[in-house]
């Protein structure tokens, strides 16, 4: 269930402000309603940790050759004392890099005109010859050497052009290219470019000295974060002369905490229900012991019910549930992925909720796949008597072992799949005729016509795709009182009268049409639970049939094939759960409930004990 929050302003004299954050983070219950920019040095203190931190990673000891010793926590004093070290050296490294780079330009520049002393030249220039280089094209060269005023030396020629030195600078009527003199030869470039790599050499191992300290790093980030958001909390909280005071949201179930705290530190508070139109709300859901398994696929795909929306959290497990199983679809599979999660929690020692949901998706697999009698795709399966007796005969992927056509084994997983289809929109419907209801909005009939027409999309999806015998008539019928269900009351709400409902349902009666239309489509897309198990099932028996044509020695190849052709296909089934069974429950199921996930996280002002990303 997602929480009642209230909106809470909390005030302290001027004075005790320090203390008033302090009291409030320590409490970790209030979700500011507004957060302003940390102090911009506090902020770039994370920054700064985060990417230096990221950096030693590359100068870190090999896994396999890293020292089994745990390495001490160092102190603030002792970290900062490695910190600005690590900082200068990373600084030096740069300078010393970009020096090296500057010196492999000026070699690549000077090459050229060979190895020589930039210092001979000064020194003939101090004993009063004024010499510059130049290099010239051959029309360039003549009229140089045409002309008497020139005073000029030929040089060996560079890329096809003459070279020559000049005693003066040619005339402004010669166009020539001068060479500018580097302030080092290239023995010299070469030395200098030695001498950096050899201090670059030095700080790098005092940055693999330092790499090891990875777990410093993330103590001090966590205490920069931490540090960020108490500046946020300090910026954000408004005064006057007196007076400070702060605002945010506070779960309606602990008010009770907030009230001792609030006796507790001696401040004054305000309260109020939180305003009907504040879309800044946060949602804090509460997760029951089955709803809560859902959670790691909430986080992983970042999605929230808002705070006036329903939740559906335990529906939303039990449907991917079933749909992660008819789209992974074989039991093999299924004891992999026992096998791997048991070993993980022997490794690890503990369970949590992604092991639970896990062991859950598996024995869920497993059951599904017996019923179908898929086990690694393997027909020889159903030569087991124990694996034959699961198997439910209208849904079996070898139904010739049970009498049973194939034509009839795939209408009755389609209509299998249309069924949970039409029962999912059709309880999303429900939900939220429910949810309207208590709001007293009127235009839960048109919630009550789409549930008619979900039946009736239902009903003809069974007739077109599967051949069922109905009675084709009252199926438009339903329909049809379903679409006027809908423009007559899909307008309606709290804050209109019913003529302006009405008006504005019947305005939108084109858009209702084109939803009504997509109603089938939604209906059919749960289609996709047959085609993706099929298709699952289908690869894997090629894999099986292309490693029962090895024999002989061939037959390591032949257990190659299927290590791999069954790896890819666990792969793509994984792939297809969050393509086809995340979908139907993110789109279909939740656009049916009115859900659009705009859910803003709750995030109390709170010392965090880890770092957040």
């Amino acid at each position: 269930m997602i929480e009642k929050m209230k909106m809470v302003c909390v005030v302290s004299s001027v004075s005790r402000k320090d203390e008033m954050l302090d009291g409030l983070r320590s409490l970790g219950l209030l979700h500011l309603a507004e957060k302003k920019s940390p102090d911009r040095a506090v902020a770039e203190r994370f920054t700064t940790l985060s990417k230096t931190a990221a950096t030693l990673t590359d100068y870190a000891p090999d896994k396999k050759n890293k020292k089994k010793e745990p390495v001490p926590v160092l102190s603030d004093s002792e970290f900062e004392e490695m910190y600005q070290n690590v900082l200068a050296t990373l600084d030096k490294k740069a300078s010393l890099e970009q020096e090296i780079s500057a010196a492999n330009a000026e070699i690549e520049r000077i090459k050229a005109w060979g190895n020589f002393s930039p210092e001979d030249v000064k020194r003939v220039k101090e004993d009063g010859y004024d010499l510059h280089f130049y290099r010239l094209g051959k029309n360039e060269y003549q009229m140089a050497l045409q002309d008497p005023e020139i005073k000029m030396i030929a040089l060996t020629p560079i890329d096809k052009m003459h070279t020559v030195a000049v005693l003066g600078t040619l005339p402004v009527t010669i166009p020539a290219t001068e060479f500018t003199l580097p302030e080092k030869g290239i023995d010299e470039l070469t030395a200098q470019i030695e001498s950096c790599q050899t201090e670059i050499g030095t700080c790098e191992e005092t940055l693999k000295k330092s790499s090891i300290y990875d777990t410093s790093f993330q103590v001090q980030m966590l205490k920069a974060q931490n540090a960020e958001n108490y500046s946020s909390a300090s910026e954000t909280a408004e005064n006057d002369e007196d007076f400070v005071w702060i605002s945010g949201y506070l779960p309606e179930a602990d008010l009770p905490k907030f009230k001792a705290a609030a006796t507790e530190h001696k401040w004054a508070w305000a309260m109020d229900d939180v305003s009907e139109d504040d879309t800044e709300i946060p949602t804090k859901v509460k997760y029951g012991k089955v709803s809560g398994l859902i959670q790691p696929v909430f986080d992983i795909l970042g999605i929230l019910p808002g705070y006036r929306e329903s939740d559906i959290s335990l529906w939303f497990f039990l449907f991917f549930t079933l749909f992660f199983a008819m789209i992974i679809g074989d039991a093999g599979y299924g004891c992999l992925i026992l096998i791997t999660t048991i070993a993980l929690v022997a490794k690890t020692k503990k369970f949590n909720t992604t092991t639970y949901l896990l062991l859950v998706l598996s024995i869920a697999t497993i059951v599904w796949g017996a019923v179908t009698g898929t086990w690694f795709g393997m027909e020889k399966a159903m030569h087991v008597p124990f694996l034959k007796a699961l198997v439910i005969p209208q849904f079996a992927n070898y139904p010739d072992y049970f009498g049973v056509s194939a034509t009839t084994q795939q209408n009755a997983i389609m209509k299998f799949s249309f069924t949970i289809g039409a029962i999912q929109m059709a309880l999303g419907s429900l939900i939220s005729i429910k949810k309207k209801l208590s709001e007293k909005n009127l235009s839960w009939v048109a919630d009550l016509g789409w549930l008619v027409a979900v039946i009736g999309m239902y009903l003809l999806s069974l007739y077109l795709v599967i051949g069922q015998k109905l009675n084709i008539v009252p199926v438009f019928a339903m329909v049809g009182v379903a679409f006027i269900l809908v423009v007559l009351f899909g307008g309606m709400s709290p804050d209109k009268t019913f003529g302006q409902g009405l008006k504005s349902g019947v305005a939108d009666a084109f858009t209702v049409f084109l939803n009504t239309i997509s109603c089938f489509g939604n209906v059919m897309s749960y289609i996709r639970l047959f085609a993706v198990g099929m298709a699952g099932f289908a690869i894997s028996q090629s894999f099986n049939g292309i490693a029962a044509g090895f024999h002989g020695p061939l037959i390591i190849l032949g257990v190659v094939v299927v290590l791999i052709g069954h790896g890819l296909n666990i792969i793509m089934c994984f792939l297809s759960v969050v393509v086809h069974g995340v979908r139907l429950n993110v789109l279909e199921f939740s656009g049916q409930a009115g859900l659009e996930w705009t859910g803003i996280a709750y995030e109390p002002f709170k010392v965090n004990e880890k770092i957040k990303k």
